[in-house]
């Protein structure tokens, strides 16, 4: 039975190389015995399975060192979910019994539509109109959601009571307490936001002309107490 064989193009790179070694007549098509093309593709063969196993090997770390990725920041997550802290209460002038108190304390409504209820009547000077005051308060939704607090702020709220720099609802239900006092403040949505409110991540927004609640303590009135000093 004769030897397979394969033609080859002439100028190839694989017919060069045989062409030291066996004999290769000009003007004819080239022909190599299978025995030395299979022994060429053998050593590519073995070239291949090399560079699969280095292929194989990178992918193999690859995966170790996602799956060590994934592992690292699922423990991190659990640790820091173990770790972390009760959520902050946010301080309030109104506390679970002054909520019970407030229950039974009559509700006052003035000509404009505000109603309010004194938590505590203050005992000091009542602020004129255009006096600085200094005030803590607590802003309520509807719902009781804090969306703004000077408590949070630590730190005293002053402003030129009826003036304008606050809602209308504030300034007017300010201008009737006294110094030392507590008060919540029902305000009505035309004594509130008219354009709304945009608050800080987490907190409710409130919508134009929406209702809002207000607790407020005066705590001292500047421009006053200099004159009485």
């Amino acid at each position: 039975m004769a030897s397979a064989s394969l033609p080859l193009p002439l100028g190839s790179s694989f017919a060069g190389n045989l062409s030291n070694k066996y004999q290769i007549t000009r003007g004819r098509p080239r022909r190599v015995t299978a025995k030395f093309l299979n022994l060429r593709l053998r050593t590519k063969a073995s070239q291949s399975v090399g560079y699969e196993d280095d292929v194989a090997l990178i992918k193999r770390r690859d995966v170790i060192v996602l799956g060590l990725s994934a592992s690292s920041i699922l423990i991190h997550s659990l640790n820091a979910k173990a770790a972390g802290l009760p959520p902050q209460e946010i301080p309030r002038l109104c506390d679970d019994t002054c909520e019970k108190e407030l229950e039974n304390v009559p509700m006052v409504t003035t000509e404009s539509g505000l109603q309010y209820k004194d938590i505590k009547v203050g005992s000091g000077p009542t602020p004129p109109v255009g006096y600085q005051v200094a005030a803590n308060y607590v802003a309520m939704v509807p719902s009781g959601q804090v969306f703004d607090s000077s408590l949070e702020k630590r730190q005293v709220y002053i402003f030129r009571v009826g003036s304008g720099q606050v809602v209308k609802g504030l300034d007017e239900g300010i201008l009737s307490m006294k110094v030392g006092g507590k008060r919540r403040l029902y305000v009505p949505g035309s004594l509130a936001f008219p354009k709304g409110l945009t608050s800080a991540p987490g907190r409710p927004r409130v919508a134009a002309n929406s209702p809002v609640i207000f607790d407020v303590s005066l705590e001292y009135i500047p421009g006053l107490d200099d004159e009485q000093e």
